[in-house]
C-alpha cells in the first residue's frame, strides 16, 4: 500500500453485531472503505455477525469505523468491537469474502 502522506497508518480488525446480515451490510462496508481509500476485507460470520479488517491512514480508519457503527437505514448495528493489528504491506483493494 502506497502512503500518500506522512500520516500514521493503522490496521484494525472488527466484529459488527446486530442486524447486519441479509441487508447488504457487507456492500455498505466495501463502499465506505472505498470512500475512505482503505484496503482490507469483510465477511459474514456463522453466528450472524460481520467481521472485517481495514487499513489506511489513521484518521480515515477511525472515521470509517464511526460510519460502520451508524449502519444503514435497513441494518441495525448493536456493537462494533475493534482492535489494532499489524499492517499488511502487500494488500491492495477491499474485498467481500464469502
Amino acid at each position: 500500500m502506497k502512503r500518500q502522506s506522512s500520516e500514521n497508518y493503522k490496521r484494525v480488525g472488527a466484529t459488527v453485531s446486530g442486524r447486519v446480515q441479509g441487508v447488504g451490510f457487507r456492500y455498505f462496508v466495501r463502499f465506505e472503505a472505498a470512500r475512505f481509500g482503505l484496503t482490507g476485507w469483510v465477511c459474514n460470520l456463522p453466528g450472524g455477525n460481520v467481521e472485517l479488517e481495514a487499513q489506511g491512514p489513521e484518521s480515515a480508519v477511525d472515521t470509517f469505523l464511526g460510519e460502520i457503527a451508524k449502519g444503514t437505514p435497513i441494518s441495525h448495528v448493536v456493537d462494533v468491537r475493534s482492535f489494532e493489528m499489524p499492517l499488511d504491506g502487500i494488500e491492495a483493494g477491499f474485498e467481500i469474502r464469502h
